[in-house]
């Protein structure tokens, strides 16, 4: 196994030009504004954040699906080639999508069997009077019947067509998965579901995982790290337990507040005001403070950047770090 992370995200930006109005200029919106991320080999970083907060930029990003305006992405210690290249091609067999809505993810004039062995074809892997048989195994290995690879996506259900995706995306056997609110569109039942089913892939086959979602629920089922995201940025990221446990930042605490855990004792409900503001009029200073109830003077004018706290998180709040200065400075 390479000592290098499984995948590197290094202070990438995406942005994207907006008209205002009929003659008005164009200006850039930072939909994705200096994101660092890191995903180890077998594990899985979970990136959570509101809609809007440019999480599945991130990911196609991750993929090279489209290209950074600053920084880089590296897999397994190498850039990842420009997309549509041949090297970009042989290397996306080793990291694969899975998507949000199963059903636009799959082609309805194809049946799921031809869908799953399509990759074999693509890539050219195995025999090729043997990839009937090798797609089969894989509906069986992601719980479907072999009897459902005739079947047509509207003919399953909702989360019998994300298990036909999961086993699409297993087929050239990939080191990478981004999850791309992979369980969004389901039953609450067939969420547990889907989920436990990508944890034991993981255990079995050794994935590494970038798992995007808006549900903390879910987020702390699958998650070693989480890292939060908010207009774009990176806020905190740390090992999940403690950072689900005791959030360092404002938005952070909002977020875990509206998802108790069954069995602790529920936190006081923090609601946020407001909606997030509109990225093409990012907010002076911290772009979280309209909506702090923490927020001071300092907050409106100057960006915090994201650093360590003592625990070894990473946090961009003025208020977290202050209050761990203080704290040290009185030990």
């Amino acid at each position: 196994m390479s000592s290098a992370p499984l995948l590197q995200v290094r202070g990438v930006a995406r942005r994207y030009a907006m008209r205002r109005g009929l003659l008005g200029r164009s200006i850039d919106v930072r939909a994705v504004d200096g994101v660092s991320l890191t995903v180890e080999h077998g594990r899985t970083l979970g990136l959570v954040g509101e809609s809007g907060s440019g999480k599945s930029t991130t990911g196609r990003l991750a993929l090279g699906l489209e290209p950074p305006d600053d920084g880089d992405v590296m897999f397994k210690g190498a850039p990842i080639p420009p997309a549509g290249t041949l090297a970009w091609r042989q290397l996306r067999a080793r990291m694969q999508m899975i998507y949000q809505d199963p059903l636009g993810a799959l082609d309805r004039r194809l049946s799921i069997l031809e869908q799953v062995r399509e990759p074999y074809d693509v890539h050219g892997l195995g025999e090729a009077g043997e990839r009937d048989a090798m797609a089969t195994a894989l509906l069986q290995a992601v719980g479907l019947r072999a009897d459902q690879g005739s079947r047509y996506p509207h003919e399953l259900s909702g989360g019998q067509r994300q298990r036909a995706v999961i086993a699409r995306a297993l087929a050239t056997k990939p080191d990478l998965l981004v999850c791309d609110e992979p369980v969004s569109a389901l039953d609450v039942s067939i969420q547990a579901q889907v989920v436990n089913l990508l944890v034991d892939l993981q255990q079995e086959l050794g994935l590494g995982l970038l798992f995007i979602s808006h549900d903390l629920k879910v987020i702390r089922q699958v998650s070693h790290r989480v890292a939060v995201m908010y207009l774009g940025r990176i806020v905190e990221e740390g090992d999940a337990d403690l950072l689900l446990a005791s959030p360092a930042h404002p938005y952070t605490e909002a977020l875990v507040s509206a998802s108790p855990v069954p069995g602790r004792r529920a936190r006081p409900r923090i609601v946020l005001q407001g909606d997030p503001p509109n990225p093409a009029a990012r907010p002076s200073g911290c772009a979280f403070h309209p909506r702090c109830h923490a927020a001071r003077e300092r907050c409106k004018v100057e960006s915090p950047r994201l650093l360590p706290l003592p625990d070894g998180r990473l946090t961009a709040c003025h208020v977290a770090h202050d209050q761990a200065n203080f704290l040290k400075a009185a030990s």
